[in-house]
């Protein structure tokens, strides 16, 4: 197995559709497709794709840190307690551990993610 992986913003593979748990939903109907191009054998480390239509979810990372790159479309980030924080396509940022807050999709989003549990 190779230690360098090309992260294909495209798949062509079937993605996992998924949705958030309803009790975090805060306004819209969204959804979101998954596709997991690298993980170690742990399980504790997950590089992919992700795509989600418009909606307003509530995001508590726990212990979980997660970098973010978007490809495009556009979100908005609001930490607990903060101000609202907009992000477009070529923007990245990080959702650390213990970061709670609420994610907006406002235009439908597609990110290279990689998450650290």
């Amino acid at each position: 197995m190779s230690s360098l992986v090309t992260l294909n913003t495209h798949p062509s593979f079937e993605a996992e559709h998924g949705a958030p748990a309803p009790e975090r939903i805060l306004s819209g109907n969204p959804s979101a497709k998954t596709w997991i191009l690298d993980q170690t054998s742990e399980g504790t480390i997950h590089t992919g794709i992700w795509e989600a239509t418009p909606g307003e979810t509530r995001a508590i990372k726990g212990d979980t840190f997660e970098f973010c790159h978007i490809l495009s479309g556009l979100v908005e980030v609001t930490e607990d307690g903060g101000e609202p924080v907009r992000y477009g396509a070529g923007q990245s940022f990080l959702l650390k551990p213990g970061f709670t807050g609420v994610w907006k999709t406002i235009k439908t989003v597609r990110k290279i993610f990689v998450v650290c549990e």
